[in-house]
This record gives C-alpha cells, sequence and structure tokens, in this order.
C-alpha cells in the first residue's frame, strides 16, 4: 500500500501519494504552474524547458526544482510564484521567445509571466521550434521514427533524415497534436493531407465519411491485426453492434 503525504502548495494543504510528480499534484488541486514540454500523453517526461519551476522548502532548506519531474517523498512547502521563481521564469521564457520568436503561445506566455527580453540574445527569424522532442517521442511511440533531431549546437533541429520526405512517416500528425508551440505546420482539403514535405490521400468512412486518418496511418494502427484495410470509422462499428445487439433482443 502507497504512504500518503501532506504538503503545502501556496499555503493549501494537499495530500499526495509518495514518489507522485510534484506538477501533478499541484495540478489536481487547482494550482496552476506553467508547462511547455510536458504532455499527459507519455509516462516519461522530457522537463527540457524548464517553464514549471517552483520553490520546495524541505527541512529548512529551499531550493529550486522543476516540478513535472520532482517526486514528493516527504513533507514539503512549495511556492510556484515566490518573487525569485517569477524572475527565474521570466528570464526562461525571454530565451524561448528569442529562441521561437514567431510561437504565438510563447509571445503570449512570455507577456503574461512578465519575460521582456534582453537585447543581447540573437533572435532566430521565422522559428516556432524550442526544440522540446514531444514530437519524436511521439512518433517513436508509434514505432515509425520518420523525425529525429538533427545537426548540433546552433544548427540543431528536428526534421526528417536529409529533409527529405520519408517513406515511414503516415502523416498521422501525431508529432503537430503534441507540438505546444505550433512549430509543425501541415496542409490538408477534401482529398489530401501535406505534412513533413509529403502529400497523403485521406480515407473516409464509408458511412459517415468522416477522415478516418491517411490510408498509411490507418494501415499502421491495424498492422499485425487486420489483413485488410478498414473501411469504417470506429464511431460507426460501435452503432452498427449496438444496433445488432438490439435487433437481436427485439427477435429473442
Amino acid at each position: 500500500m502507497s504512504e500518503t503525504l501532506t504538503i503545502t502548495i501556496d499555503g493549501k494543504e494537499c495530500t499526495c501519494e509518495k514518489g507522485e510528480y510534484l506538477y501533478d499534484v499541484a495540478k489536481r488541486n487547482g494550482i496552476f504552474i506553467p508547462v511547455l514540454c510536458r504532455s499527459d500523453a507519455f509516462a516519461d517526461h522530457r522537463a527540457c524547458c524548464r517553464v514549471c519551476i517552483v520553490e520546495v522548502t524541505t527541512r529548512g532548506r529551499t531550493k529550486i526544482v522543476t516540478s513535472c519531474i520532482y517526486p514528493v517523498n516527504e513533507p514539503c512547502e512549495v511556492q510556484t510564484q515566490s518573487d525569485e521563481i517569477k524572475e527565474e521564469r521570466a528570464v526562461i521564457f525571454a530565451l524561448l521567445h528569442a529562441r521561437a520568436p514567431e510561437s504565438q503561445r510563447i509571445t503570449e506566455m512570455n507577456k503574461w509571466l512578465g519575460g521582456t527580453g534582453f537585447d543581447r540574445l540573437v533572435t532566430l527569424d521565422n522559428e516556432k521550434c524550442v526544440l522540446c522532442g514531444l514530437c519524436v517521442q511521439a512518433c517513436a511511440s508509434l514505432g515509425t521514427g520518420a523525425i529525429s533531431t538533427i545537426n548540433r549546437g546552433t544548427e540543431k533541429m528536428i526534421d526528417t533524415p536529409y529533409g527529405k520526405p520519408s517513406e515511414y512517416c503516415v502523416g498521422c500528425l501525431s508529432c503537430a497534436n503534441v507540438c505546444p508551440t505550433g512549430a509543425i505546420s501541415f496542409s490538408e482539403n477534401e482529398d489530401t493531407r501535406t505534412i513533413w514535405n509529403r502529400t497523403f490521400e485521406l480515407q473516409r468512412c464509408e458511412k459517415c465519411g468522416k477522415v478516418m486518418g491517411t490510408r498509411e496511418s490507418v494501415a499502421h494502427s491495424v498492422k499485425g491485426t487486420l489483413t485488410e484495410l478498414p473501411t469504417v470509422c470506429d464511431e460507426c462499428k460501435k452503432r452498427e453492434t449496438a444496433d445488432a445487439l438490439m435487433k437481436a433482443y427485439r427477435n429473442a
């Protein structure tokens, strides 16, 4: 049986299980901590943006920690909006804004959290990516591995191998959906979707006409389980099953 602890966050007593991440405890208790690189889609968190820093005081000693990966192992007092945290967080956002000045989300958060920027910082033109790696993590979790971090230093970026259309990409948009800064662009019309310099044909449900995904993403989702590509979406399948059960019940 797990051990229960009581901690204080911004003056509010909160109960949690030993080892639970501090960010999750705060979120569950309605206490806001800003974050960029954390996604509930993954169990492993990267903690690379450092936006979620807080002050933790334990046994009379205070330190700044990254709340999204900080496990609560003993009673402590937490401050999410202390003067030092506000100052440190403003610097972090100023740096992120210089790295990705075209990201609307970072621009809005930078203004809201007081990041003013520094004249000595070099701004990257037309950039939205902060290299959080969530898109690469999403792609790898699907077993496709179509994109990755390439180059080093100031040339570091996320892309397909050699910037060319990847044969492993299935056009599922998982990377774009987890991107916190809107850095991954794609276009879509009635019949096709284009992402990472590759155009995919969309597959629609034969019953309702809803887009099920690209033909490649639908095939990937049933790989190893079905020999034929499904032509009906999950919602229509459930509706058909429910109708069949109701019909069988009425005829019984």
